[in-house]
């Protein structure tokens, strides 16, 4: 099981410096979407222990989801090397978030 969403513990420039793949998921700790999201985003990341995860509660007035452009939760932003390779937003499988793992974590 997930760890819950925290409130943001970092900005945006820190997550833009982190070296390697990473992946910034938005939403809150009630939203319905998320709960029903959140085995299928669980099975996508068995086996990518190396990918950084940060799970940030998100919602009115927090500037790190506005800067992603946030505006629907789950929102699931793969990024590597600080950059923005792939999105997906309310996943509804698996393989779409598996996917977009693969972005990240194949050599480009």
């Amino acid at each position: 099981m997930s760890e819950p969403y925290t409130p943001e513990t970092t900005d945006r420039a820190a997550i833009d410096r982190f070296d390697g793949p990473t992946v910034v998921e938005f939403g809150t700790n009630w939203c319905g979407f998320c709960l029903r999201a959140e085995p299928l985003i669980d099975e996508a990341f068995e086996g990518h222990a190396g990918v950084r995860r940060i799970r940030v509660e998100d919602g009115s007035g927090r500037p790190l989801g506005r800067t992603f452009r946030v505006k629907l939760w789950p929102t699931l932003v793969f990024m590597r090397d600080g950059k923005e390779v792939a999105r997906v937003v309310r996943p509804t499988a698996a393989d779409e978030i598996s996917r977009a793992l693969g972005q990240i974590t194949t050599p480009a």
